[in-house]
Order: C-alpha cells, then sequence, then structure tokens
C-alpha cells in the first residue's frame, strides 16, 4: 500500500500513517464499476513552448519528464489546437487564402515552430499519448465577419466542404510528421463569442456539418479519426443547451454513426449529466480546466479537484488542464491572465498547486482503469479507480481546516488514514 499527500506547505510526501479501521467507516468502496478512463493531460499552447524555451535544454527535458513519463505525471492523452487559440503567440490559420476552397495552399508550417515540437519533446517521455484537435476559428475569410474573433461560419455549400477537406489535410499533415491525432473535436466553445479566436455554431449548423461534409470527407480519405461534439461550453440552462446541441445532433441518423463522444468544459459541467443521462454509449471528455487567474493559489486547486470529481462522476473518461507552462502572470496574447501547471520566470521554475492536484490522479490512475462508485459520507470529496491489474486508487481531499481520520471500506476490510488539513490524498491499495 502506498500513501502520499500534499498540504499547502508540503507538496508529494510519502506516507505509511495507515491503521486497522476500528471506527464506523465514512466512506466504502461499492465496486460498482463504471466508465473507463482514457487518461490525463494538458493543452499544447504555443505560449507555453515560448516559455519553456527560456530555459536550457536540460532544464526543459526535466519538466517534460515530470510531466509526460510515467515516473511524473503520465500525461497521456493531450490537446492541440487547430490553428491558433488565445494562448497562441498571434493569430494564424492552416490556410488564409481567400476563396481557396480546394486547400491548394493549406500548410502547418507555422505549427512547426511550437506545437510540434512540443508535442515531440513529450512524446519522448510518453510513448502512449493520445491527441485530440480542436479550432477556434475557422480561416477568417470563411467567416462573417472576416476575423478571426467573433463572427459566424458562412453556411454555403463551397465553405461547408471546404471545411471538412481543412479538416482532413490537417489530420492527414500531422500523420505525415508522425503525429496521430485521435479525436477532432470541431469547435472550441460554438456558444461563446469572445476577442480571441472564435466561432458561433448552432446544434443544426454541427448536426448538418457532420452528417452532411465532415463524415463523408473522412470516411472517403480512409481517416480513422474521431468526430466528437466539442468543445462544448454548456451553459447554466443545461436543459436548453442539452437540447440545442447534443440532443439535435444525436436526432440525426448520420451524426448517430459519427459521432463517437462529447467534450465538455467551463459551464458544460451543467450539462454532463443530463447528457450521461440520455447517451451513455457516447464518450464524454472534460476538454478544459477551469483557468483561474494567474496566481496559481492553492484555494484554486482545491476547486479544480472539486471539478475532476464532478466530471468523473458524470461520465467523463479523461480530465484535460489548460495551460501546461507559462510565464510569471500567465498572460495571454488577448490579455487574459490564467493558471498553469508550471511557472517560468526569469530561470525559475515553481511547479504550482495544480500541477499536484493533477498528479495525485494522472501518476497513479492507469489507461484502462475503471471509475468505481463509492457511497458515506466522504464521497463528496473522493474518487475511486480501479486499475487493470486490480489496484485500487482511492483519491481524496480534506477540506476542512482541521487534521481528520477518514476510516474506508474496501471489500469489507476497513482501514483508517490521517488527512492533514487542506490535503490532497493518494491511497494506492
Amino acid at each position: 500500500m502506498k500513501i502520499v499527500s500534499t498540504t499547502r506547505n508540503k507538496a508529494w510526501q510519502e506516507h505509511d500513517h495507515i491503521t486497522v479501521g476500528n471506527q464506523v467507516p465514512q466512506l466504502y468502496v461499492t465496486g460498482n464499476r463504471k466508465q473507463t478512463i482514457r487518461g490525463f493531460g494538458g493543452c499544447f499552447n504555443e505560449l507555453g513552448k515560448i516559455a519553456l524555451n527560456e530555459l536550457s535544454p536540460d532544464r526543459q527535458q526535466q519538466i517534460y519528464k515530470e510531466l509526460f513519463s510515467v515516473e511524473g505525471c503520465n500525461f497521456n492523452f493531450n490537446r492541440l489546437p487547430v490553428g491558433a487559440n488565445d494562448f497562441s503567440e498571434i493569430w494564424y490559420s492552416c490556410n488564409e487564402t481567400d476563396g481557396d476552397y480546394e486547400m491548394k495552399h493549406f500548410s502547418i508550417e507555422r505549427d512547426l515552430k511550437y506545437i510540434i515540437p512540443y508535442i515531440r519533446e513529450a512524446q519522448k517521455h510518453q510513448e502512449a499519448m493520445q491527441l485530440f484537435a480542436s479550432p477556434w476559428s475557422p480561416p477568417t475569410w470563411m467567416k462573417f465577419p472576416k476575423a478571426y474573433n467573433f463572427g459566424t461560419l458562412v453556411q454555403t455549400e463551397d465553405n461547408l466542404k471546404a471545411y471538412a477537406l481543412y479538416f482532413k489535410k490537417f489530420i492527414e499533415s500531422y500523420k505525415a510528421q508522425d503525429i496521430k491525432i485521435n479525436q477532432l473535436h470541431i469547435q472550441n466553445e460554438p456558444m461563446s463569442t469572445q476577442k480571441f479566436p472564435s466561432c458561433i455554431w448552432s446544434g443544426k449548423e454541427l448536426c448538418s456539418f457532420i452528417a452532411n461534409y465532415l463524415f463523408d470527407a473522412f470516411r472517403e480519405g480512409n481517416i480513422d479519426t474521431d468526430i466528437f461534439l466539442g468543445t462544448l461550453n454548456g451553459g447554466s440552462d443545461f436543459h436548453t443547451h442539452f437540447n440545442a446541441f447534443l440532443n439535435v445532433v444525436m436526432d440525426d441518423a448520420i451524426c448517430q454513426k459519427a459521432v463517437k463522444g462529447v467534450g465538455y468544459q467551463w459551464d458544460g459541467k451543467s450539462a454532463i449529466a443530463v447528457s450521461y443521462d440520455a447517451f451513455p454509449e457516447l464518450e464524454y471528455i472534460q476538454t478544459e480546466s477551469e483557468c483561474g487567474d494567474g496566481r496559481n493559489s492553492y484555494e484554486y486547486a482545491m476547486y479544480i479537484f472539486g471539478l475532476i470529481r464532478h466530471y468523473m462522476r458524470f461520465g467523463s473518461t479523461a480530465y484535460v488542464y489548460w495551460n501546461i507552462a507559462l510565464k510569471k502572470g500567465g498572460e495571454s496574447t488577448w490579455g487574459w491572465c490564467q493558471n498553469s501547471l508550471v511557472t517560468i520566470d526569469h530561470g525559475e521554475v515553481t511547479y504550482n498547486p495544480e500541477f499536484y492536484v493533477m498528479k495525485h490522479f494522472s501518476h497513479f490512475v492507469k489507461r484502462g482503469a475503471k471509475y468505481i462508485e463509492l457511497t458515506g459520507r466522504w464521497n463528496a470529496n473522493s474518487l475511486c479507480f480501479e486499475n487493470p491489474d486490480g489496484e485500487i486508487i482511492l483519491v481524496v481531499m480534506n477540506p476542512f481546516e482541521e487534521t481528520k481520520d477518514l476510516t474506508f471500506d474496501v471489500k469489507g476490510k476497513t482501514s483508517t488514514i490521517i488527512l492533514e488539513p487542506h490535503s490532497f490524498t493518494t491511497v494506492a491499495i
């Protein structure tokens, strides 16, 4: 049995403070197995690679090892943008040649500068890495108005065919670089119009694009990348947004064949439960952890723990952090300060509290693990998984200011562990 804990002042401390339980358990591992876990990870953003490039090659490799190796966070499921996002250095798409419906000028040349080297460095430490991709905006000449931010994709036959071809070429171009993209999520936050790259889609438009253009383009091109409806940011009125997006798309017979899963983030946390109830056959991915304000506080790390529990509780097979690394302050190109797992400041490297929250899961929970239901009072701050080899992984947060004893029951055997104030604890049994 292995026990690791993190507190506000001491990160990743190994312990053996466990006793045979002599109290009534406050937490029961039920044995009810739910979804199969795909993995954990983050997003390969340009500003992250730019920050890492400030360090020597040896120090960069140490960070990559901490993030992607099995000895570290073991991040095995990660995201990349199709073109620019809000943490790119500049705006770009893979084809800004106006009216190029045949995609003769399509190119991923820009990605060769930051994104592809970033991925390749990570792959040195994580051979089993899977990737999903999503655009923040189509090429500007396909939009109204013709701008990377705000606006919509103009829904013409020529545009839609060309955009399906755009995705096909993106996946093929990465394959030519020996990088496989496992999933394509069609639009980042199709419900949000932002000052950074963005594009509004309705559920009916997404349905039509998948059924009449994208599915055929992938099938005819022998593209084995899975089509996901994502990344949806839901909305506080989850019934309205469920019915306006996922329910609309899955009402179509072709989309039922084409769509393999759904990606939810931010306000999507309000929609995942009803989605999981309605379509349990789909795979659900948490696609972007909420980003904070650049201060990387311990309190926000505790909030992130709660988000991980929420998404896993309602069927998510993966939890994907946002910025892996940033310079101090975490400011985006478009002026939004956000958190990161690693902060780089004039050669100094800091592993932030959210790094350890993610590691408490990703280091222990293997691909192919099953999410296990829990009962009892401490269920509200706990998660449980069973690895393919039968190992039980219990992850608990103590939200209290006081030390607590936790007695838990696994298959009729009770044990007690000590939970330090405001701590994260993982027990591998």
